[in-house]
């Protein structure tokens, strides 16, 4: 039975993912900050699939969190066959120069250096057994930058150098390394990027269909059922009525 390591599970694309991998037979290692939802998670796949899950609360911002946390693995669940970097944010949707600077620290420790600290602690174990499979769930805006949105743009952006980077780095060593980047997508980023305004969040996708989190668990579950000879490097999915960052046919 392979083990996939999911980060940020409590919600939205994550928790989608996790259930996902567990209807595929992969047994879980959830990881989030909010413990009575990621305990819910648990207690859910437990519940519907022959899978084992194994819980760790911390948060990928704390270096030495991730380190104890990922120390602390029974070793029925210590190889890592797959690791999906999902934990992100968006904080603030202002012009620059009207920004404030905890929320820039909170984007880029979380989506870079968060991404960084779990991905360099489960690395050498695949490189070891020469096999595995890292899976970093970035953003449109990781391709386009996009009006009030030029540090999340940035964070995004270094997780897609960081995705090409490893690839080049380890393939060498048998590791597949592929990244997601979804358009316009509704799940809680809208109501933590307004900072819990719901009316702000709704207004986002005022006039369209959003993409939402079983979409992106069907491409997870694409790339990961390919044969082993293929990797699928990068995917972009976009909702219909959107072309490009800031570019929307709403009705």
């Amino acid at each position: 039975m392979k083990t996939a390591f999911i980060t940020g599970v409590t919600s939205g694309f994550g928790k989608a993912i996790a259930i996902r991998l567990a209807g595929l037979g992969y047994q879980l290692v959830l990881t989030g900050r909010r413990k009575e939802k990621l305990d819910e998670v648990c207690d859910y796949i437990n519940s519907n699939f022959s899978v084992k899950t194994f819980p760790l609360c911390f948060d990928v911002r704390d270096n030495d969190a991730c380190k104890q946390s990922i120390a602390s693995l029974p070793d029925d669940f210590k190889n890592i066959d797959l690791l999906i970097n999902n934990a992100g944010l968006a904080a603030g949707a202002s012009p620059f120069d009207e920004s404030d600077l905890t929320d820039f620290d909170r984007m880029i420790d979380t989506n870079v250096k968060g991404l960084l600290y779990v991905t360099k602690l489960i690395v050498p174990g695949m490189i070891e057994r020469k096999s595995g499979h890292i899976i970093n769930i970035s953003s449109i805006a990781g391709i386009e930058v996009y009006p009030n949105g030029s540090v999340y743009c940035a964070s995004k952006h270094a997780v897609n150098a960081i995705t090409k980077g490893l690839r080049i780095d380890l393939v060498k060593h048998g590791i597949k390394v592929s990244s997601v980047s979804p358009g316009m997508a509704e799940t809680e980023f809208s109501i933590i990027r307004y900072h819990g305004d719901e009316e702000k969040a709704k207004a986002v996708y005022q006039g369209l269909v959003p993409l939402n989190a079983e979409d992106i668990a069907d491409t997870v579950e694409f790339i990961v059922t390919r044969p082993d000879h293929v990797s699928i490097n990068d995917i972009q999915i976009n909702p219909a009525q959107q072309a490009n960052t800031y570019i929307a046919h709403r009705v």
